[in-house]
């Protein structure tokens, strides 16, 4: 699956992403529908590193109307950590939490909506500052064995676990995660669950060649390590780039004999 971004947000870290009003945000939403995601990610507050948090009620403005406008083109989930607007999403017509704190799969179970719990070291205000693991795959897979057991506990049907790429990880943190992802696929099948992966546009990307990259010209990285995502069993990949990203899935779900017939 293909999970589209839509930031309704004056802040997120890859300026293209950005959109400031309610028609532009439903605009790019069903550009993402249209290029053939399987559901698109709503959020209206910034996680990225440094962050700083937003206003519930603002939150609320931001999201809310895109997202009952989007639900007539397709499934919406709801990027949140707050209860609130975890709440008022679900109302507006949201059917899945994607929730960055992993504090809310009770929510989602009294919900009866689909949940994405994810890993992160720190809120992002202080997760980049000095992250630090003894066993950063061991420690993240327990951490989400734990999430899987809390949400299954509530109730939760639709279930993924993402190891948070990027939240409070260094760039080896980030690579040892993805060279071993098929750890957290083995976990997430456990529970008949998903893992989700978002790497899209990320800083650890600019860091990889012989020269650092502006989040701009990340989009081949980002192709790149989706793939190897999907290779590995993950079952959904969150992006910006949804032409790409969808494209990419086609070539890797067709057979070889249809593509060169």
């Amino acid at each position: 699956m293909v999970m589209g971004i839509v930031n309704v947000t004056p802040d997120s870290f890859f300026p293209g992403s950005r959109v400031f009003t309610t028609n532009d945000a439903v605009a790019r939403g069903r550009e993402q529908f249209d290029a053939g995601c399987d559901i698109v990610d709503v959020g209206g507050e910034s996680t990225r590193p440094g962050a700083a948090r937003v206003d519930r009620n603002e939150e609320l403005r931001r999201v809310v109307p895109v997202i009952e406008a989007l639900c007539a083109y397709g499934p919406v989930s709801v990027d949140t950590q707050k209860p609130e607007v975890a709440r008022a999403a679900v109302r507006a017509g949201a059917t899945v939490l994607n929730d960055v704190s992993s504090e809310m799969a009770e929510l989602a179970g009294e919900l009866g909506v689909g949940y994405v719990g994810m890993h992160r070291q720190g809120d992002s205000t202080i997760m980049q500052m000095d992250p630090s693991y003894d066993d950063v795959v061991g420690e993240i897979a327990d951490f989400l064995d734990g999430v899987a057991r809390r949400a299954r506990g509530a109730g939760v049907e639709q279930l993924w676990l993402d190891p948070g790429i990027g939240f409070g990880k260094t760039l080896a943190h980030n690579l040892a995660l993805l060279a071993h992802v098929d750890r957290f696929v083995s976990l997430a099948n456990e529970y008949h669950a998903g893992v989700l992966i978002g790497t899209s546009r990320k800083s650890f990307l600019g860091h990889l060649g012989r020269e650092p990259l502006d989040v701009d010209q990340r989009l081949e990285g980002s192709v790149a390590t989706q793939a190897w995502a999907l290779v590995q069993g993950v079952s959904m990949v969150r992006v910006h780039d949804a032409v790409a990203a969808v494209q990419l899935r086609e070539l890797l779900v067709r057979p070889v004999e249809e593509v060169v017939a």
